[in-house]
């Protein structure tokens, strides 16, 4: 294999685990930030359906228990009615974005977890001091991050409407029955609240940046790798190849071949003056031969 073909191979290799290399980090680098972005704006919509729940519960739901019998009044006070109200305005600007308020014994049937978010709810009862868990589950339209905090009852207020149906408001009774939703205690933990927010878009624009940073990466690979090949051609091949040629010409017995260019100060250099002196030794021993043959 000639000069070049080994520099180039060398090179190809190098410039290849520089590209693998970078290109694992890249991606793996990028897709981190975009879950961590998703994962950020899921906790902020958490906390602002956290504030409407607190609201409802020490703001709204004493005073209207108090003086209010309408049924559609009195779901106000109710925290999951509150967050429900704040997910359907967050909606209709982002309406994929989700929220589910689920418990494993609902007064709300519509709060009934799925299975993936009973295993949720189970894994707070297991571990009370864990308060938040997030992941990545895939759903109809791409990859879903899910954030979820647990629904404890810290408050003796919250047990109004889940001690018993005898003193749970009429209304609500008669809403929704007298079989479930009773027999909260507290301090226990009764539910999750699940915020879900769609990764794909996240995914692709950090996908797209990929691409384009590969891209460019290739693109300054391919220009170094001709002005490398340029700069060896210039500096080392031509200059060594035109050395070759003299030698061999010498060595043919030529000894008419003008001296190689010695200018500069590189190891090239030195050794093209290394070469005109072994020239020139060689010129003179066959001078001094040719005299001694010819007196002879």
């Amino acid at each position: 294999m000639k000069l070049r073909g080994k520099f180039n191979s060398m090179l190809v290799l190098v410039f290849g685990l520089g590209l693998g290399a970078s290109a694992y980090t890249s991606y793996q680098h990028l897709n981190e930030n975009a879950r961590d972005e998703v994962l950020s704006n899921a906790r902020v919509l958490m906390e602002t359906i956290l504030s409407a729940r607190t609201w409802a519960v020490n703001e709204v739901g004493p005073n209207l228990r108090e003086t209010e019998d309408d049924e559609e009044v009195l779901m106000m006070g109710i925290p999951a009615y509150a967050a429900d109200k704040v997910m359907e305005a967050v909606q209709k600007r982002y309406p994929e974005y989700g929220y589910r308020e689920v418990a494993l014994n609902p007064t709300n049937d519509k709060h009934r977890p799925a299975d993936w978010e009973a295993k949720i709810v189970n894994a707070f009862r297991s571990d009370v001091a864990k308060t938040e868990e997030w992941g990545i589950r895939q759903g109809p339209k791409g990859p879903i991050l899910y954030l979820a905090h647990p629904i404890e009852i810290k408050q003796a207020g919250c047990l109004a409407c889940h001690t018993s149906p005898e003193k749970s408001p009429p209304q609500l009774v008669a809403k929704y029955g007298a079989t479930n939703g009773y027999g909260w205690k507290l301090k226990e933990i009764v539910g999750a609240q699940i915020v879900t927010v769609p990764l794909s878009v996240p995914i692709e624009n950090a996908n797209h940046m990929f691409v384009t940073f590969m891209g460019t990466l290739t693109g300054i690979f391919v220009i170094l790798f001709i002005l490398l090949n340029m700069m060896l051609t210039a500096l080392v091949i031509s200059r060594v190849g035109a050395m070759a040629k003299l030698a061999d010409e010498v060595s043919k017995g030529n000894l008419e071949m003008g001296e190689f260019n010695e200018k500069g100060t590189d190891e090239v250099a030195q050794l093209s003056a290394s070469f005109n002196r072994m020239r020139r030794s060689i010129v003179k021993a066959m001078k001094i031969f040719g005299k001694q043959t010819g007196g002879g």
